[in-house]
């Protein structure tokens, strides 16, 4: 009995104690100028020489003073950015999780951390499912990471059309319609055909546009300066002149109806 009223006590003393200390807040999303999510293709047709050009070509982007000095022109210097490898219908990783790049050194340790990154696939190709991934099925989506982005953006590389998964443009066109601001892609491979896939169905959003490298020893050039246009927000409005890559403006006209919005502390 006596040890009965003893847990008894000691319930009532740790309720007590419960209500006594105050709920602690919820820290407050941090804001940036950009929250991007990278979507990298490891399908069946990009071989592992092909997945090396590419990781290193985005090692190389985060390396290189161009990509620095945009994240730190920004209004508030700073940016978020998420890796998610992509492949078939069911593969989908979320290989780096959201990262506040808010420095030189924060741009490099983002790069160490792509180069240390193993190739977690190698199946399909299923791009709309990758951008319903991030919006809706990661363990951290654009909703629910810890930033608050000026804008929010999806950028999608890759070699092929889609030959798995759910609807590509049906995919872009969600995300548009639930706070992704633009989706911008990198097509690998010159192809007339993958170009006009890209612009035709990942493609939209305010300000979006796609880059279309010749081949992944192209990639590292490309990507690079897709990454200064989409985080300063300047699409440059004709190709550039560069044999390795040409620049296309997409249609802007399916801009987010909606943001979204995170919880203050």
């Amino acid at each position: 009995m006596f040890v009965s009223k003893f847990r008894n006590i000691s319930m009532a003393l740790a309720a007590a104690v419960a209500v006594a200390l105050p709920i602690q807040a919820q820290a407050a999303p941090v804001d940036v100028d950009l929250e991007l999510a990278l979507l990298i293709d490891v399908s069946g047709s990009v071989n592992t020489t092909e997945y090396n050009l590419q990781l290193q070509g985005y090692v190389d982007a985060f390396n290189s003073a161009a990509v620095q000095n945009a994240i730190g022109s920004g209004a508030l210097g700073s940016i978020a950015a998420s890796v998610v490898f992509w492949s078939g219908a069911g593969q989908q990783a979320q290989s780096i999780d959201w990262t506040l790049i808010d420095s030189n050194g924060a741009a490099g340790a983002f790069a160490t951390a792509l180069n240390a990154l193993t190739r977690p696939y190698f199946g399909s190709t299923a791009p709309g499912s990758a951008i319903d991934y991030i919006v809706n099925g990661a363990p951290n989506t654009f909703a629910a990471n810890d930033f608050n982005g000026t804008r929010n953006v999806i950028d999608v590389s890759g070699d092929g059309t889609q030959n798995s998964g759910i609807s590509t443009s049906g995919a872009r066109d969600a995300a548009l319609a639930n706070g992704i601001d633009a989706i911008n892609g990198i097509a690998i491979g010159g192809s007339a055909s993958v170009n006009a896939f890209y612009q035709n169905s990942v493609v939209g959003g305010t300000n979006s546009f796609f880059v279309s490298a010749d081949s992944f020893l192209d990639f590292g050039t490309a990507v690079q300066r897709k990454l200064v246009a989409e985080i300063t927000d300047t699409p440059p409005a004709v190709p550039l002149p560069a044999a390795a890559w040409m620049l296309l403006v997409g249609v802007g006209g399916l801009g987010a109806l909606k943001r979204f919005k995170k919880p203050a502390a």
